[in-house]
């Protein structure tokens, strides 16, 4: 199983860890895209602040991620399971996962990313402030920036298992399944049952508690269809929809009333 998340807005603190090794980092085949974001924002980080500041759509008072981001080569680094914080990754709470979990964590999820394309939660990053829907003036959108080298690495790390799609729709757009692939991958939403719409809060955190259960359990569906029989054994509420034709992704509802 191959889990797709989205990264965190907010991220805790770099540390005081030994900075970035990008050759370092899972998926060796995205390490020359990775170096052109890193130096193109970098550099731009370190020159105009009001350029910067406009370019990654931060407001006055993040001013200060600019700062961060022109040390991103010497900041520490922590897993990138420290960094990204927020309410999907509170729910998910790797860090109180059994030793077990914890392994199967670090071998099914994948974190999407605009500086980085996609880490694993093991590899070591400093803090940063970069969004898929970033426009740099040298790369351009970096959605478009990550799709081909994203097509050439993901395939192979998707294996032949199910591949669970959790992210945005930002982050949807730097790599999207297609053929084989697609018809083992099931994208998940999360709806407030009473109303049935997408609820930012409920979304965020019931992805985060799926996770954990299905990493918990020792859960391993072979496909889409076992996904929705797993999920119902961990008590939710799923409405699952197979693709119309080959080639596309199941579409699977989480109904939810609140969270806890």
């Amino acid at each position: 199983m191959l889990v797709l998340l989205p990264p965190s807005e907010g991220k805790a603190s770099s540390g005081r860890g030994a900075p970035l090794k990008p050759e370092s980092l899972s998926l060796p085949g995205l390490t020359a895209a990775r170096e052109a974001v890193l130096t193109e924002l970098v550099e731009l980080c370190a020159g105009d602040e009001d350029k910067a500041r406009e370019v990654l759509g931060l407001s006055e008072g993040l001013r200060g991620e600019i700062a961060k981001n022109a040390e991103l080569r010497t900041a520490g680094a922590r897993p990138a399971g420290e960094i990204y914080t927020g309410v999907l990754y509170d729910a998910l709470g790797l860090a109180t996962l059994d030793a077990s979990a914890k392994r199967r964590a670090a071998r099914s999820l994948l974190v999407f990313s605009g500086l980085w394309g996609a880490v694993r939660v093991t590899d070591r990053i400093p803090s940063y402030r970069c969004s898929m829907g970033v426009k740099l003036p040298g790369l351009g959108a970096l959605g478009a920036h990550w799709r081909t080298p994203m097509a050439s690495v993901l395939p192979e790390v998707a294996g032949d298992g199910l591949v669970l799609d959790l992210r945005s729709a930002a982050y949807a757009t730097a790599w999207k399944p297609k053929g084989e692939i697609a018809g083992r991958t099931a994208s998940v939403r999360v709806l407030h049952a009473p109303t049935r719409k997408v609820v930012s809060h409920f979304n965020k955190a019931t992805k985060g508690r799926i996770v954990r259960g299905l990493l918990t359990a020792g859960a391993d569906p072979k496909g889409p269809a076992e996904l929705v029989t797993a999920l119902r054994e961990l008590g939710y509420v799923v409405e699952a929809e197979a693709p119309a034709k080959a080639g596309q992704a199941w579409a699977l509802d989480v109904l939810v009333d609140e969270v806890h």
